[in-house]
């Protein structure tokens, strides 16, 4: 197994009916790879891991949301020793009612699994909560010395990279990301007018290793919006233009009201006279009158 793996012919794994589905050929060589003797999947979908783990003879724990397994709020069925999660993207495919009967699983086990389905989710933001929960979850309910093999993707929206790679909680040891390449996708059937948009053609593999039973290491990414006045970074050029390019034209007592209340300001005791100086330079700024500035371009 390389760091780049792809699987033109997915195996006779699984349904190809079964949207979303990952080729069998993965699970098969993750065996080889790590040699595993077990490998549950708690969100299955139509079975690929499962017919990889019984036809090669190991154990394994298997479960959906489609057999009546709500990952959200019911205990992950089992101590696991390796655990294989390929998640929905989001809303790319929606499962609940469109690739399995809704109604089947409320007549079957009595709850309505549209309202725990990850893939019909509102926005990303409350996928990502659900996800991490549930990546969490699992990885709580590996047994030490067990390994998480995680399967993920970006999507794009409106000229937005929406990845899971990101913004998945990353516990334990994160020991290999392998790329595997797509092949198959509705993107290879279009043509694209934005010469700016890449079609996205590979998903993901995490490989984390839970190395301690109590404590383990989680990387988490937190999305924040940052003032550019508020951060030490950015040079007062920098600050300057950013306050420029928000407002537009500006006279001095306007840029200095825009600046007084930032940290920027708090920690330079001489702040109005460090913007007076800055503001000289005809590279980045031009003044239009007297006292007043905007952006050299």
């Amino acid at each position: 197994m390389l760091s780049i793996v792809s699987y033109p012919d997915r195996g006779e794994y699984g349904k190809n009916s079964y949207r979303g589905n990952c080729s069998g050929r993965l699970i098969e060589d993750i065996i080889e790879q790590y040699r595993l003797k077990g490998l549950s999947d708690f969100m299955v979908g139509s079975g690929t891991t499962e017919d990889v783990v019984k036809k090669l003879g190991l154990r394994g724990t298997f479960a959906d949301l489609n057999r009546g397994y709500d990952m959200l709020n019911m205990d992950v069925p089992e101590r696991a020793e390796n655990i294989f999660w390929h998640p929905p993207y989001h809303d790319m495919i929606v499962y609940s009612g469109e690739q399995y009967s809704d109604k089947a699983v409320i007549d079957r086990y009595g709850f309505d699994p549209k309202a725990v389905d990850l893939s019909r989710c509102a926005n990303w933001d409350e996928f990502v909560a659900k996800m991490n929960h549930c990546m969490m979850k699992q990885f709580s309910a590996l047994e030490k010395g067990g390994r998480m093999f995680t399967l993920v993707g970006d999507m794009k929206r409106k000229g937005v990279l929406y990845s899971m790679l990101c913004d998945i909680i990353k516990p334990g040891t994160l020991e290999q990301i392998i790329i595997k390449t797509q092949h198959n996708c509705v993107s290879d059937r279009k043509t694209y007018s934005n010469r700016n948009f890449v079609p996205i053609v590979h998903e993901y593999l995490l490989v984390t290793k839970k190395d301690d039973a109590l404590i383990i290491p989680v990387s988490v990414s937190i999305r924040q919006k940052a003032d550019i006045r508020n951060l030490q970074s950015p040079s007062w050029r920098d600050t300057l233009i950013a306050v420029l390019k928000e407002n537009g034209e500006m006279s001095l007592a306007e840029l200095y009201d825009a600046i007084k209340d930032s940290r920027k300001a708090s920690v330079n005791p001489n702040w109005q006279a460090k913007i007076r100086q800055t503001v000289q330079d005809g590279r980045y700024f031009k003044r239009t009158s007297r006292g007043v500035y905007q952006t050299a371009s």
